[in-house]
């Protein structure tokens, strides 16, 4: 779960950035394709995770011995897939907030472009990017569709959370099924309460 979130945080910051700040070609269309893996069912991403590191990449990853379907790199793979489109949005949002003018003073008195996003655009949008990291975490810690689809459904092998939950549930296990439900319940609940009470602090201020 660190590594897909690790991976997603890497990936969503320079996007959200871009997206926020740059007009570059086909921003409307990279802009679309962020959205594909939020209003795509997991099952049809996971599908298509499938046939994308199957059929057309599968052979040629397997040379250098990589293995994603059905493996441990196959669930963060599909985590990473269906989490990071979150954190993206929830990044450019909190870029879009900020006046573009306060980086703009920044600039003129002579901090870089580099300065200028650790000195001033990270520090003002600190608490909407931990928000964000905690989403696409937990957006993370949920996904079952794709998973099941690209890394499959082996106990002790590619087990997640959810996966447990579907394991026991099919064998009758419904105590152990229950628990880890409630487990998953309460560790939302927590991470919304978290969340909210960044947003709203960062408001105040």
């Amino acid at each position: 779960m660190p590594n897909t979130t690790t991976l997603a945080v890497i990936v969503a910051l320079p996007c959200g950035y871009i997206l926020s700040r740059y007009k570059i070609p086909g921003k409307v269309i990279l802009d679309t394709l962020v959205d594909i893996p939020i209003i795509l069912p997991p099952l049809i991403s996971g599908i298509a995770l499938l046939i994308f590191f199957g059929p057309i990449l599968g052979n040629s990853l397997a040379k250098i011995g990589i293995d994603v379907v059905f493996s441990k790199l196959g669930v963060v793979v599909a985590q990473w897939f269906v989490a990071t489109p979150y954190a993206i949005r929830t990044f450019q949002q909190a870029f879009n907030s900020i006046d573009p003018r306060m980086e703009k003073v920044a600039k003129t008195l002579g901090y870089s472009p580099a300065q200028v996003f650790l000195k001033v655009t990270i520090p003002l949008t600190k608490m909407a990017l931990v928000g964000g990291i905690m989403m696409s975490w937990a957006r993370a810690l949920g996904e079952f569709g794709a998973t099941a689809m690209l890394a499959g459904i082996t106990r002790m092998k590619t087990e997640t959370l959810s996966i447990a939950v579907f394991l026991n549930m099919s064998i009758g296990d419904m105590n152990f099924a229950i628990a880890t439900a409630i487990v998953m319940l309460f560790l939302a609940l927590s991470l919304l309460i978290i969340v909210k009470t960044l947003v709203k602090n960062e408001v105040q201020l």
